[in-house]
């Protein structure tokens, strides 16, 4: 491979990102509406302690599987997430596969984000959103205004991204503060209103279901509740700082994304006495927030909703255009994808072409959304596995074991994160599991597989094309041997064009 040729043909990200930035992209895309409306239901179903802990311990296997992300981050800080990562652990295939499910994934989360958006304004103003009544889906009844709104946000945030990254991260910086002081606020104010908060959290756990039980349930979530840490290796690329401060800004993204969900099922419990006995009510938490601090409180409830909202919406318009991105350089999708602006160095057209799937899918409804969203589920919990897979490949037990990092301990928590996310996965697709797919989902999952094999079978010819020390250079801007030989990330990380043998 000629390497100036390789050079001027590899297209790189421009180095724009500030930790507060990645760690606001981190926590924003972790913390969504589901935050605010679903304490009610986990209280419900598991009691707020047996809540809280079922949430602390799954934010604990995420540091651990985020432990990982750290590692590979590190040593290829490069766009490409579990792409990049299922592609050195496991070979071209495995990175399709997981680049395919992965990208449904983020995309569906984009569409998810600005329909939430929608049905809050149906709660607040429903004399205004249900009007012009379209049809129903599965349940669900669409609007004109609904799909409309929605539409207007998937178009807004798609300008807002292509307007740079130094846009996009500073706004997420600030969205994400919002956010924090919202629930801060509401945890405070409540906590101080009610007369015995602790004596009102009883009962703890939920009395129809054993301790353990009451907690398994919330923790089989944790992939679902947390999902968008790993939207941090999306953006290594365009770092300005250190790759090695990935690990500690995703660790604390993942606490304070633990908090939030903890402060929201505690204010929803503490507030009035027997309110956790309380179940089923989707505005649950809006009630308690309403009745105790009236209509300033629901203001700011209102606008934390909208920042976690809108910080979903940023964050994974972001981390979805990058994957395109990348996979677009290994040849496994078409050019136009690694096509990026000369004046900011963004791949503009994989952030229209996220809008441009994501503009149909309000007129589906929510539900059929939501069965999208979780179908693709799956696809996040193969590149967690993926992940621990590559890092506990590059790193070594043991000083015999040349050219490789020793690190026990990390290479430990990656064989713990490669078990956990085998666990996630199975627990999404064995039937009677706490967190199993429904019915559609598995129809869906089965119709993307397929779709996906015939997606692969029209390119398999041009993306095995290159050799495998050319599809190194232009996933990694290196190939893995130069890597193993040179533990340290060099500083021009498109200088590197070492001879590849294996």
């Amino acid at each position: 491979m000629d390497g100036q040729d390789a050079n001027e043909r590899r297209r790189k990200l421009t180095k724009t990102l500030k930790p507060s930035w990645v760690f606001a992209i981190a926590l924003g895309s972790s913390v969504g509406w589901g935050a605010f409306i679903l304490p009610g239901d986990w209280i419900g179903e598991s009691g707020p302690l047996a809540a809280m802990i079922g949430l602390l311990i799954g934010a604990v296997i995420m540091m651990v599987i985020a432990s990982s992300y750290g590692v590979m981050i590190k040593k290829f800080p490069v766009s490409g997430g579990g792409f990049t990562y299922a592609f050195i652990a496991a070979g071209k295939k495995w990175a399709f596969i997981c680049g395919w499910f992965l990208s449904l994934g983020y995309i569906s989360i984009v569409a998810l984000n600005a329909s939430a958006f929608s049905l809050l304004l149906k709660f607040l103003a429903p004399g205004f959103m249900k009007q012009f009544y379209l049809y129903s889906v599965a349940g669900w009844d669409v609007y004109l205004p609904e799909v409309l709104i929605s539409s207007a946000i998937l178009i807004i945030f798609a300008w807002i991204n292509t307007t740079g990254t130094s846009v996009s991260g500073r706004i997420q910086f600030y969205f994400s503060v919002l956010l924090i002081a919202g629930v801060v606020l509401l945890g405070v104010f409540t906590f101080n209103v009610a007369e015995s908060p602790l004596e009102n959290m009883k009962p703890l756990f939920s009395g129809n279901q054993s301790m353990i039980v009451s907690i398994l349930v919330i923790l089989a979530i944790a992939p679902w509740a947390y999902v968008g840490f790993d939207n941090v290796p999306q953006a290594a690329e365009e770092f300005d700082f250190s790759p090695r401060k990935a690990t500690v800004l995703i660790v604390l993204s993942l606490f304070t994304s633990f908090l939030i969900y903890a402060i929201m099922i505690g204010l929803t419990a503490w507030t009035f006495p027997k309110m956790s006995e309380v179940s089923g009510n989707l505005w649950l938490t809006g009630d308690v927030v309403g009745s105790a601090l009236g209509l300033g409180g629901l203001i700011i409830m209102a606008i934390a909703i909208i920042m976690g909202i809108f910080t979903g919406l940023n964050g994974f318009y972001m981390s979805a255009s990058r994957l395109l991105f990348s996979m677009a350089r290994a040849r496994a999708l078409p050019d136009m994808f690694r096509t990026i602006t000369k004046k900011n160095q963004i791949p503009v057209w994989g952030i229209w072409f996220v809008a441009l799937i994501t503009l149909p899918m309000p007129w589906f409804g929510r539900q059929a959304l939501s069965w999208i969203v979780d179908m693709s589920s799956t696809g996040v919990s193969v590149a967690y596995f993926f992940t621990c897979f590559a890092a506990y490949k590059v790193l070594a037990w043991k000083a015999e074991t040349a050219g490789r990092e020793i690190a026990p301990l990390k290479k430990f928590l990656a064989l713990v994160g490669m078990i956990a996310s085998a666990a996630f996965l199975l627990l999404l697709l064995v039937p009677f599991s706490p967190a199993a797919l429904s019915a559609p989902s598995y129809i869906l999952l089965v119709i993307w597989g397929a779709v996906g094999g015939g997606f692969y079978g029209v390119i398999r010819k041009r993306y095995n094309s290159l050799e495998q020390e050319e599809t190194e250079y232009y996933v990694l801007g290196k190939t893995i041997e130069s890597e193993v030989e040179n533990n340290d990330v060099p500083e021009d990380f498109d200088s590197k064009n070492v001879s590849f043998t294996n």
